[in-house]
């Protein structure tokens, strides 16, 4: 940090910098091995790529070598090291040792540099969501007290939420409350019943809607498909608190679904629909720092009081977490969706949760297709694309109850979701069971056309996958490129083959530009210590959690720092990058093991 101080009475030019830099012109940066430090399946694709400054003239051997039961680096014969050519300010080399099946632990090397043990292995993937689950959701939870053995994560916060967000109000991180609360409650006004289940959105401790339905469909999703019911983690609604590391008899993945159910029922019970999420008042709430139940005191606000006066359970400090709440069709079918794919975990686990989370989306949906869409719109706190959302909800629906009523919706729904397929491709492969064969038939064209891209994507950078250049780094892109491939492969085996799921591990787990660290937090041999969570004056990380990656600075800089958390556009966890992890490595394992 640089810092002068401004002349006073000065006007035009007032101060002026010079800045000049030293530079070693026979300085060459040390080459990189990207690889994946989780490791890979015997019959997977498995490629190192070499990363080197272009100015590096030098080209000794890039060798696998396998660890024997002596800790001896034994080499491994492989094919040729071949050029891939510029990326970026990079040159690139690559070695393709998929033909190594062998079970086994192996590192690569190149000149002086070797790498950290990885493995070759069948159950590679098996545990690669435990942290996730384990860790990484139930730090997460708001509203709840969080305990890990010795050490208190938080304690149970927001139990103050919230209050009505004033009018004609545009907030931090994308917020804003249109010219009428659209709700009975005044601006101020405190909205009960809004204090119960929802995760942090991140490092910034809001309830962002928008991620809530998102992280529901994709838990609910994962343990549906891959019967997930491991249990670690005791949580008890009651008491408002969870113990990790603390079986209780009943799956992770069912209660973490069931917290996320309980926030957007209270929305619908609270004000009659979903809202765009409640966050911090201002801020030096915002960027608070260290337990989130320190935030507020916990009591809603009563204005009659003055400041720091306390009386019948209610308090004179304004402390508490807006609602913003102006009228979106769209976040109302996000939120069914979340809530019908709910219904599918919770019965069996929660039945009555389950009936009032299928209740509660039927009721809406028809109250949504009975009157003309609002279409209030802002940042991204106000959901996806409507067309998008309704086809989620019918879906869902659909899947939930297989009532004809839904499947006719997704038929007339298609020829607008063909148009971005893309970005809904998972949604529709998963209605594909529930409708007429010609449903599937309909869509091969746009199969075609994504596989086709797809091939010339993987073509543009060494690593196969989409590389992001905005101001926000990737990871979440390449969770949903692999889900997306694994999915259509799933459906259309014989248009989409299973390696793009495999390049998209392999990318989150450090084959990847700039480094060679996971982005998964105590997933590979070396992965990602200093992130942005709600820890982040810690310089620490809280395992399972995913970081956003390689930031691409103008033009050409691949960045990821892990000296510095503050860097959200690289090292922010957020929820919905760790529900997709989850899915992503249990799909991965399946892969592995041939099945489907």
């Amino acid at each position: 940090m640089l810092r002068s101080i401004l002349p006073a009475n000065k006007t035009g030019t007032v101060l002026q910098w010079t800045v000049k830099p030293q530079a070693d012109p026979d300085w060459v940066r040390t080459p990189v091995i990207a690889h994946s430090q989780l490791g890979y399946a015997p019959d997977g694709p498995k490629i190192a790529t070499v990363e080197l400054d272009r100015n590096d003239k030098r080209r000794p051997p890039l060798k696998l070598l396998r660890v024997d039961a002596n800790g001896a680096a034994v080499p491994v014969a492989t094919g040729p090291v071949k050029p891939w050519g510029d990326y970026l300010r990079y040159l690139y080399l690559q070695l393709d040792f998929s033909a190594v099946k062998q079970p086994g632990l192996y590192m690569l090397e190149y000149g002086d540099v070797r790498t950290a043990p990885f493995r070759i292995a069948q159950d590679v993937y098996a545990d690669a969501w435990h942290p996730t689950n384990d860790v990484y959701f139930p730090v997460a939870m708001d509203h709840m007290s969080v305990n890990e053995a010795y050490r208190s994560w938080h304690g149970d916060s927001h139990r103050d939420d919230a209050r009505q967000a004033p009018l004609n109000h545009e907030h931090i991180d994308l917020y804003r409350q249109g010219p009428t609360t659209d709700t009975r409650f005044k601006p101020g006004e405190h909205i009960p019943g809004l204090n119960v289940g929802g995760w942090y959105d991140a490092g910034d401790f809001d309830i962002r809607t928008q991620s809530q339905y998102q992280v529901v469909r994709s838990l609910a999703d994962a343990a549906e498909r891959y019967r997930l019911d491991r249990d670690t983690v005791s949580v008890d609604q009651a008491r408002r608190h969870v113990e990790m590391h603390v079986p209780d008899g009943k799956p992770d993945m069912a209660q973490q679904v069931a917290h996320g159910t309980l926030q957007l029922l209270a929305q619908f019970n609270a004000v009659g629909r979903a809202i765009h999420g409640i966050v911090e008042p201002d801020v030096a709430q915002y960027t608070h720092l260290g337990d989130a139940v320190n935030k507020t005191d916990g009591l809603p606000y009563d204005p009659t009081l003055k400041q720091g006066e306390v009386r019948n359970g209610r308090s004179g400090t304004p402390d508490d977490r807006w609602a913003f709440t102006s009228k979106s069709s769209a976040l109302n079918y996000g939120s069914i969706a979340g809530l019908a794919a709910a219904v599918r975990v919770l019965r069996g686990q929660d039945d009555t949760l389950a009936q009032r989370a299928l209740a509660t989306a039927e009721r809406v949906w028809q109250q949504e297709q009975g009157q003309a869409p609002d279409m209030f719109s802002h940042g991204n706190t106000t959901g996806g694309p409507l067309d998008a959302e309704m086809f989620a909800a019918a879906v869902e629906l659909l899947r939930t109850t297989r009532k004809p009523v839904y499947a006719a919706k997704v038929q007339a729904l298609w020829p607008a979701i063909e148009k971005g397929f893309g970005f809904n491709a998972q949604t529709a492969v998963a209605a594909i069971p529930f409708m007429p064969a010609s449903y599937r038939t309909g869509m091969i064209p746009a199969v075609r056309r994504w596989q086709a891209n797809s091939v010339e994507m993987a073509r543009a950078n060494p690593f196969a996958v989409p590389i992001t250049t905005g101001g926000w780094a990737g990871s979440g892109t390449v969770l949903g490129y692999a889900l997306t491939a694994e999915a259509l492969h799933r459906a259309f085996p014989d248009i989409v083959g299973r390696d793009a799921l495999f390049h998209g591990m392999a990318f989150l787990t450090g084959h990847h530009p700039g480094s060679d660290i996971s982005f998964v937090s105590g997933v590979g041999t070396v992965s990602k210590e200093v992130a942005y969570g709600n820890n982040r004056a810690d310089f620490s990380f809280i395992a399972g959690g995913v970081v956003p990656g390689i930031l691409v600075i103008k033009p050409d800089f691949p960045e990821n720092h892990e000296d510095w958390p503050y860097f959200w556009g690289q090292n922010e966890y957020v929820i919905p990058e760790g529900a997709a992890w989850i899915e992503l490595a249990n799909a991965a394992n399946h892969l592995s093991k041939g099945t489907q």
